[in-house]
């Protein structure tokens, strides 16, 4: 289970003194309990999904920070960021290379019928269900926007 391995992780960064990879797991960690808790008082049980979506939380509030520490110019909060980030997407599973990306969104086109940029809507819907937890969403879009109007293109002509 993904919560062991970074509670176990999280032991050998304190053995090992590395204070940055303690300080973005004992957050973490702290993030999960809140999240076990809350799902006990719907009478449910944290999974590796809802975890994941967490770690995916966290790692959008970096790419959010290091841009604006970029446009600040503050580089060393930048490089810190950074640091974390991938410590962060250590805890993500494989992540699927553009062109796997792009074949999935093919299929899930020719599944739900879609013909034009209309359809997108049913498009992503599937494709995140098949995708989640595999590519980051923002690449997901932009490549079934680009699939989307090529289609477009060649059935109107």
């Amino acid at each position: 289970m993904l919560l062991e391995k970074i509670n176990k992780d999280y032991i050998e960064a304190k053995k090992s003194r590395d204070t940055l990879r303690e300080s973005v797991l004992n957050l973490l960690k702290s993030n999960i309990k809140y999240k076990e808790i809350e799902a006990k008082s719907k009478g449910k049980t944290l999974e590796d999904n809802d975890i994941i979506d967490l770690i995916k939380q966290e790692i959008k509030k970096r790419k959010e920070s290091i841009e604006l520490y970029k446009q600040g110019g503050r580089q060393e909060l930048v490089e810190k960021e950074s640091a974390e980030l991938e410590i962060l997407q250590e805890y993500l599973p494989e992540q699927l290379s553009e062109e796997e990306i792009k074949t999935t969104l093919e299929r899930i086109i020719g599944n739900v019928g879609a013909v034009s940029i209309k359809d997108f809507g049913k498009v992503m819907k599937e494709a995140m269900k098949d995708l989640k937890g595999k590519a980051d969403g923002e690449v997901i879009r932009k490549i079934a926007e680009n699939l989307l109007k090529e289609r477009e293109k060649t059935t109107n002509g």
